[in-house]
Order: structure tokens, then sequence, then C-alpha cells
């Protein structure tokens, strides 16, 4: 592939890749509610819990760091969130300098890291070099009292090298910190702090096992993929704004053993490659991290995916915008995300106008001293812990059972429930028909809280144009905020009435927003009219679902032969049984979500950023997987899979009736055969096999000897007629 066809390929490909957006909110809302984004109407007295309970769950007389033991899901996920803020408050304690109270919290949560004489050592060497950089004279007589009683002591038995390194630093004892040119320049480099606050989160992270959430590992992982496919194409990044501000260059220091093990049997060449080209390690570097691991490659995996830094402020931003759209979130409920706002006002806020409520959000957090951002650095005002825990259990079924008012009463209430194009009679008959069907599955929304200490970050630290179109930016007129506010919920009622199967209603309110809507659209009307067919069979009405297939069914698939396939199955319908196709056997999400951004797109409600991220990294992982010939041993694991499975249309198995066995299969909402990741387009990495190249064997034995990457390994063998010793002498002659 040529740089301009691959650019070609990137620039008109990310734009339509298929996304399963049921499977993305699905891990969205995991994301969000793991990292208590989402508000709770008790949220003031667990946050006060929260910020007395920030170490592991282990006891403070603990001496070892293992997992949470085995419990409900609620109290894991609750631990594991405890977790991931002790380990952030450590790292921004270190990383602002302030040794003492990270040692301390260390001590009290986590002694048994202290054990290891290399962190030990670390530690009281920064703390020295913190006391000099204060520059009172008191301070330096409390660093050379540090040298005396703990400094040279650890020095004497922490690693080999650590009592030359130890004299070393006592330069700084003569040199000033501002001389550059010092022996000792790198001592007094702030960047040592964050080098030593990545190390000691390495290490905690892989011992209590509080790695992110898959969506972050995910994002990561996927956009990992995504840079070094477009560096190794040649090809420019479409997402190129966003990826280099959402994933930071800087990693942090791999987790190591103090001691290496005994003895530990050799492991998998497969497992080593894997691991060293999913997260870009040398094979010596992928080697420890799985003798680290003990020899597990997820775990290993988990620990080295989690070593990249995102800047947390902008993903939870991105989810946020993501989560309106789709109606996850109210875009109304102001944000709280220092817990200290009555829940009784949002009970208030909910009824009021939409176009009253504020849109800022302001929830981000400053990481430190390099100005990133996380989401822990006033979570832990108390090192001491009364072992209490709290229980998410209430906190979740709060979280998820917040009735936020129906999207009619929004447009109902409004003065001017139109957009430019759309006539305010219209919008009332969804309002209508909602009423009608609140018994069913009526919307519900979640009310965004934000970090805790988005009170520190700037307000002005926002993603470009993620708010455009939302009216989330200050200056907005208000007039500008309700027509958004109303498109919006008007799509949202659309897509309701797709997912209740109400295929009829859709078509009546699509037509009056737009007439021309489905002349353009002609397969989401084919889909449609496949729901209504179906329904008709599945009432009895067989002579009335034949009609609507001469009358829409059957034109359709003239004019676009695509669509004829799919009209053969559609038809197989009317051997079965009846009462046998419902709304569960129909992949109605995944039309609802289609129609969804087709209808946005024309009343010009710009798709979230996180969409576009979604869209071509996916992409780039599919490119990248076709390039290496083989399939990607983490796609399941991060449900990077469930991502890639897309029903663009209603596919055999959720029409014919005439297999129990397989509509039982195909009866979740978002369909899991084969059939629907469409390896006609190019989608299914897995097809693809190296075998048709060359051996396996060969290709690991080149990677490992060259230290290539998997497709230049392919490439060369070849060249070669797949000899892997004629190719390694030839590198070498």
């Amino acid at each position: 592939m040529t740089s301009t066809a691959a650019a070609t390929t990137t620039t008109t490909t990310t734009t339509t890749t298929a996304v399963n957006w049921e499977s993305l909110d699905s891990l969205v809302i995991d994301f969000a509610t793991s990292e208590n984004l989402f508000h709770s109407s008790s949220h003031n007295d667990d946050d006060d819990e929260f910020r007395t309970n920030c170490s592991p769950p282990s006891s403070p007389s603990s001496s070892s760091l293992s997992p949470p033991p085995p419990s409900s899901s609620s109290s894991i996920s609750s631990s594991l969130y405890r977790s991931r803020r002790f380990i952030r408050r450590i790292r921004r304690l270190i990383e602002i300098g302030d040794i003492d109270a990270a040692a301390n919290l260390l001590r009290i949560h986590a002694p048994s890291v202290l054990q290891d004489h290399r962190l030990l050592f670390l530690l009281h060497k920064q703390k020295f070099i913190e006391l000099l950089r204060r520059g009172t004279v008191e301070d330096r007589n409390s660093a050379i009292e540090c040298l005396r009683t703990s400094f040279a002591p650890c020095a004497l038995d922490a690693y080999p090298e650590a009592y030359e390194e130890f004299k070393h630093v006592l330069l700084a004892l003569i040199y000033d910190k501002e001389d550059t040119d010092s022996p000792v320049a790198n001592e007094w480099s702030e960047k040592r702090r964050f080098e030593i606050a990545g190390l000691i989160s390495s290490i905690l992270r892989a011992h209590l096992h509080a790695h992110d959430p898959v969506f972050c590992m995910a994002l990561r992982y996927l956009i990992s993929i995504h840079k070094e496919f477009c560096l190794r194409q040649g090809v420019s990044s479409p997402i190129s704004d966003l990826t280099e501000r959402l994933l930071l260059d800087d990693k942090d220091p791999p987790a190591t053993l103090q001691e290496p093990l005994l003895e530990m049997p050799p492991f998998d060449e497969v497992d080593i490659q894997a691991l060293a080209h999913a997260v870009q390690l040398t094979r010596q570097g992928a080697v420890d991290s799985l003798r680290f691991a003990k020899g597990d490659l997820f775990q290993a995996f988990k620990n080295e995916i989690c070593r990249m830094r995102l800047d947390v402020s902008i993903v939870d931003e991105l989810v946020r915008e993501y989560c309106v759209y789709r109606g996850i979130v109210d875009p109304a409920a102001p944000s709280c995300g220092n817990g200290d706002v009555d829940p009784s006002h949002h009970v208030k806020a909910s009824k009021v106008n939409v176009s009253g409520c504020p849109y800022g959000d302001g929830s981000h957090d400053v990481d430190g001293g390099n100005s990133k951002h996380s989401d822990d650095e006033s979570s832990i005002s108390n090192a001491h812990v009364d072992g209490s825990e709290v229980s998410t259990d209430m906190i979740r079924t709060q979280e998820t059972d917040v009735e936020m008012r129906s999207s009619c009463e929004i447009i109902a209430n409004l003065d001017d429930c139109s957009t430019s194009t759309i006539p305010q009679t219209k919008s009332s008959r969804v309002c209508q028909r909602n009423r009608t069907h609140e018994g069913g599955e009526g919307r519900t929304r979640k009310r965004w809280r934000g970090r805790d200490d988005n009170q520190h970050s700037p307000a002005s630290m926002q993603v470009d144009h993620s708010c455009k179109g939302e009216g989330l930016e200050k200056d907005s007129s208000s007039d500008l905020m309700n027509k958004v506010s109303n498109k919006r919920e008007t799509v949202l009622d659309i897509k309701e009435l797709a997912c209740l199967g109400m295929a009829t209603e859709v078509l009546e309110e699509v037509n009056s927003l737009d007439p021309e809507f489905f002349g353009q659209n002609s397969a989401l009307l084919f889909q449609l009219k496949q729901v209504e067919f179906l329904k008709l069979i599945n009432s009895g009405d067989d002579s009335g679902a034949l009609k609507v297939a001469c009358s829409y069914l059957g034109p359709l698939a003239s004019n676009d032969p695509g669509l004829l396939k799919p009209l053969k199955e559609t038809l197989l319908a009317l051997l079965g049984p009846n009462d046998v196709v419902s709304n569960k056997d129909l992949p109605l999400h995944a039309l609802a979500s289609s129609l969804q951004v087709a209808i946005s797109g024309r009343l010009g409600i710009e798709e979230p950023q996180l969409m576009r991220v979604m869209q071509a990294t996916i992409h780039t992982h599919n490119e990248w997987f076709k390039l290496q010939m083989c399939k990607d041993r983490f796609e399941s694991f991060l449900k990077i899979d469930t991502l890639k499975e897309v029903n663009s249309l209603l596919l055999p198995h959720t029409v014919c009736r005439s297999n129990p066995d397989t509509q039982a299969h195909g009866s979740s909402q978002v369909t899991v055969s084969s059939g629907s990741r469409m390896p006609e387009d190019g989608n299914s990495p897995a097809q693809v096999s190296s075998q048709e190249v060359c051996d396996e064997g060969a290709i690991l034995k080149v990677m490992e000897f060259l230290a290539l990457p998997r497709a230049d390994a392919i490439h060369l063998l070849a060249q070669y007629s797949g000899d892997a010793e004629t190719v390694i002498s030839q590198i070498f002659a």
C-alpha cells in the first residue's frame, strides 16, 4: 500500500467505520460508574466516607499488598475505586515534593512497598533533595539530619550501586539547584519526582490489581495502535488533535522485581512477542514484565497498558459529551464534583425548563506539576482509616434508578419548541406517544457528578470544540441552547420509539421533520419496513405484511441491489409459526442508534468527539492486524470485538423463524454472530492467516533474532521463500 493510497483509505473509511454504539454505551457507563462520575442523591455522606476511607481495602496493620478478597461485584468495585484514589494521592504527593506525607501514607496503608529497599532509598534521596530545595537554614539542617539517621543507613544495603549514588548526591550540598551544568543537575530536576511517583504507582497498581476500567485500557490501546499505524504507513491522522492530548508521551516506569525469581520456566515466544508489540516493548522488556506478572500474559498486559498516561480531564469531557448525546446523562443537571450540593436541588432542577439550567461542567482535575489531570488531589484528607467501607450497592442503585423528567415535558414546556425545520405541533406528537408508553421503556437519565477535585482545575481547560453545537460554551445565547436542546430531545424521542419497535411512528415523525430524509437513507427505511413487516407477520396478518413488502421492501431492493439478499431473508419469516419473532429478537437498538446518528447529522447536531475517536481507531485496529496477518490476542479482553459487532441490516437469524435454536442465539439486542463482523468489507482481520505466507515459527524466529515488528518479519520472509535462516544470514551478512 502506497502512502497516497493509505491516506485516501484512512480519510474516507474512518468516517464510515461501523461501531456498535450500544457496546460503547456499556463500556462508558461502566467507566463512569467505576470512577464515581455519576451523581447520587446520597452523595454527600458517601463522599465524606470516601474521603476518610481512602486507603486500599486491606487493614492498616497489613504488611502485604494483595488484591481485595472475593466479594460482591459492588464491594469489589468500591475497593478498587478507593485503591485507585489512594494510588493517585500517593502520586500527587510525590509530584509536588511532599515526600514525608507520601511515605507516611505508605507506612500506614501499604507498608510492604517500603520493604523494598530500592524504593525506600529513592524516597530518602528525594526527601534529602526536597529539603535542600526549600533553601532555609532550618531545612538544610533537616537535610543533614536525614542523611545521618536514615539516608546513609539505607544506602548501605539498598542495592549494589546505592552507596555510590549516595556519595554522588552529597554534591547537592555544594552545587546550587540553579546550576544547570553541575554534576547533580539531574538530581535537582523536578522530573525526578515524576519518575519516582510513576514507579511507585506502577508497583501499587500491579499488587493491588487496581487497574483502570476496561474503557480506559481499550482507549489507550486503540490510540497507541492508531498512532503507530499512521506513523508506519506515512498517513496523517484525522483525529490527531485529540489523540495527541489524550494519550501523553510519557509512560510510568515499569514495575520490576526486587530480586529475580530463583528459576522460572521459559515463557512462550508467542506470548513474549504478543506483549512486546501490543505495548511497544523490547523483547527483554516483555520478558521482565511477564516475570513480574509470574507468567500471566493478561496481567502483564494490564500492568503495561496502564503505564500509558491519559489526560483524565479530557477523557471525562469526552465521556460526558457522549453521554449527553446518547441520552445517558441529563444535560441540564449541574456538575457537582465536590459533592456539596443538596440532593433536593437536583430534584427541583429536573423539573425546571431545560433552557434555564447551566451547561458549564468544569469537571477537570489538575495532575501535579506537569499540569496534566487526575482525580485525586484532595480526595484524601486523612491518613487514618477506621476500617469501614462505602456501600456502593446503595450508591449504584440510586444512580441507576434516578428518573429524569420525560423529554416530552421538555418540549412541551419550552416557549419555542421548534428549530428552523421542526414545527412545534409535529414534535408534540412524539411527546404524546412517549407519555402513552411511559410504563414501558421510558427514558431515565443519570446526573453527572464529575471528579471530586474539579474545583481545583482551570475552567478554561476544555476539549476543543467538544461542546460545539451542544450549548456548553458559557457565552452561548439562551436561544441557541434552547434550539440545540430541542433538536437533541426530539432525536432522542425518535430513538426511543425505534427501540420500542414502533416503526410506523418513527416513519411518521421523521417524515414530519424532514420529508427528504428517507430518500437519502434508503437502508434505514428498508430496516424500518422490515420491522413493520415482521410485526405484521407476528400478529398473523400475512396479507398486510406482503402489502408492506410489495409497496416498500421490493421497490427499495430494486433501487439498491445490496438490499436484495436481506429482502429474501426477510421473506423467509412467512415460513415459520406466529408469535416467534419479538422485539427482543430484532437489533432494534442498533437500528435506533443508526437513526440517531443520521437524523442528528441532518439537523446539524455534531457527533461527539468520542465517536470520531472510536471510528478512526477501530478502523486502524482492523488495518493494523491485516498487516500483522494475525488475530489480536487482547481484542476480546478489552471488549474491542464487541465494538465491531454491528448489524447494518436485519440478518437472517433474526428474521427466520424456522430454526428456534438459531433464534435463541440471536435474541440479544446486539447481534453476536460471526456474520455481524461483515468480513466481506474487510473488517475481520481474523480471516487473514500468516500461514498463507510462511510458517508461524519462522515469523517468530525472525521477530526474535532481528527485533522486528511482525509485519516486517513477514515481508522479509516473503522475499526469501519463508526461510528464516536465510533472512537472518542475509541481514547479518
